[in-house]
């Protein structure tokens, strides 16, 4: 049959999706699913892997149906995901020995100030680009060794198997012939030597994880093999390439292919990432240097700000505070409320990122009164995460020497219009979002494209017509510098009060 199309998954913290795209780069057909989030004990996040398979199972079939494709039609399966996220499963039984630990997670925050204690932070960030802190994936990994049942006998066996959402999905897409990964998503594991291109065999003994159980790391455009599961799309053989962590797939999405050009991704949390050329630049104030993907021979790389949370920020609002309950209705509050009334909502539910780097800071709403109505507290919610990208453009700038152009937003929270047009007059720059909903998912899309010559080159793919939707800063300056001041203050007060519970 013609090979009309691709097949992408994108696997996020929330859920699954499953898009089918034509050539033209429409997608044509989708099919969604959530999967429950676990939180065995406070500032612990958990998934069931095999929950998330299945919904990848689930996901893609209703895609195809969707799009009134069949599987012989399909040129590739790219696949996206939630990085960080950490799995470790019997290769034996095909099972994981513990459910995934979330890379919101903050169990391992005790193992990680152990090890920057004793002085190993800067060889870590020297080594990885990444800072000690329980987000990334290596102490997550040593923590199963440590607690799930029957790990370390599994280990004695030769059973064990490690690796992020992408390797696990392929191990099962694959039949269990592929124990794969990408670069992106080695780069975040805290295992991964982003200079030698390898896993560093220091730092697995420094976090007791033993180079055996990593997988084989490949180019993003290469071949991971194909489909073999009987239970997935009747067990058709689809050639799978195209793999890339999600916020270096909507960078890679948002078609930001040179240097200085940057995107925010407006999800669970939120990354910052910046375009850096074919040289990593090191930060010593909470960046993270990452590999932004590596492709067509070439290895890229990015400078990324982390915000642990901002969207989730609003489902907390909804969902544990009940102040409304569909998108609709919280549209027509924030409509009631033009603005907060001086409420700030800092959302450390699991820690500060970038700038601040604080894992045991907690959230708090600051500067209510006796007329502070649930739109007040939902449109602070909403407002967080404009802040909280503003503080991460700004440490990009400064560490990078680049000056942001214009901020190219995807995910979720970026279809709040409310949200751009706050985001554009804090940064006093243009905010554009792209027509396509899904960029961490097009940008796997446009990356196995390329590697199973669906599309021939970028140039290519930037001639496939994508509008995007400007949001020009409006703000005058007094009011812009009064909101940010009231930020940073609301900021201090969270980060005074970690500080004064540590002291005691």
């Amino acid at each position: 049959m013609e090979k009309r199309y691709m097949l992408v998954i994108d696997q996020s913290t929330s859920g699954t999706k499953a898009l089918v795209v034509d050539r033209a780069g429409t997608v044509i057909g989708r099919g969604a699913a959530e999967h429950a989030q676990h939180y065995p004990q406070p500032g612990w996040v958990e998934h069931d892997p095999m929950e998330i398979y299945d919904a990848v199972k689930r996901t893609a079939a209703q895609a195809l149906r969707s799009a009134g494709a069949e599987p012989g039609e399909l040129a590739a399966l790219a696949l996206t995901n939630q990085r960080e996220t950490a799995v470790m499963w019997d290769r034996v039984t095909g099972l994981p020995v513990y459910k995934a630990i979330v890379w919101q997670c903050q169990r391992t925050s005790e193992a990680c100030e152990s090890l920057r204690e004793a002085g190993w932070e800067g060889n870590v960030q020297a080594k990885t680009g990444l800072r000690l802190d329980p987000y990334f994936s290596a102490a997550k990994w040593s923590w199963m060794l440590k607690h799930a049942p029957d790990a370390q006998e599994k280990l004695a066996e030769g059973h064990l198997l490690a690796g992020t959402i992408d390797s696990w999905l392929l191990w099962k897409l694959t039949s269990g012939s592929i124990h794969a990964t990408d670069y992106t998503n080695a780069s975040r594991t805290s295992l991964y030597n982003i200079h030698t291109l390898s896993w560093d065999q220091e730092l697995c003994e420094l976090f007791g994880v033993p180079s055996s159980l990593l997988p084989e790391v490949r180019f993003c455009d290469a071949s991971f093999g194909h489909t073999s599961d009987p239970e997935l799309l009747g067990g058709a053989r689809i050639p799978i390439t195209g793999v890339i962590g999600d916020s270096q797939a909507a960078l890679y999405g948002n078609q930001c292919f040179q240097p200085g050009m940057a995107k925010a991704t407006y999800g669970t949390g939120t990354s910052v990432m910046m375009n850096i050329g074919d040289q990593p630049t090191s930060s010593d104030k909470g960046l993270v240097t990452a590999i932004a993907w590596a492709a067509q021979g070439q290895v890229t790389y990015a400078l990324e700000a982390i915000i642990r949370t901002s969207g989730d920020c609003i489902k907390w609002v909804r969902d544990n505070l009940g102040l409304f309950q569909t998108y609709e209705e919280m549209d027509r509050l924030l409509a009631q409320a033009k603005d907060s009334q001086g409420v700030v909502l800092v959302p450390a539910f699991v820690g500060l990122g970038a700038p601040y780097w604080s894992p045991d800071a907690r959230a708090s709403i600051t500067g209510m009164n006796r007329g502070t109505g649930k739109a007040h507290i939902i449109r602070a919610a909403l407002e967080s995460i404009a802040y909280q990208v503003l503080d991460a453009v700004q440490l990009i700038e400064a560490e990078s020497g680049v000056p942001l152009q214009e901020l190219r937003a995807d995910g979720g929270a970026s279809g709040n219009e409310v949200l751009m047009q706050f985001q554009a007059d804090l940064l006093s720059r243009r905010v554009v979002k792209s027509d396509v909903a899904e960029l961490s998912a097009m940008g796997a899309v446009y990356m196995g494209g390329l590697g199973a010559g669906f599309w021939s080159s970028t140039d290519e793919i930037e001639a496939l017509h994508t509008s995007y939707c400007p949001y020009e800063p409006v703000m005058e300056t007094e009011i812009r510098e009064a909101y940010c001041l009231g930020w940073r203050r609301a900021v201090a007060s969270v980060l005074h009060n970690t500080e004064a519970v540590h002291s005691n």
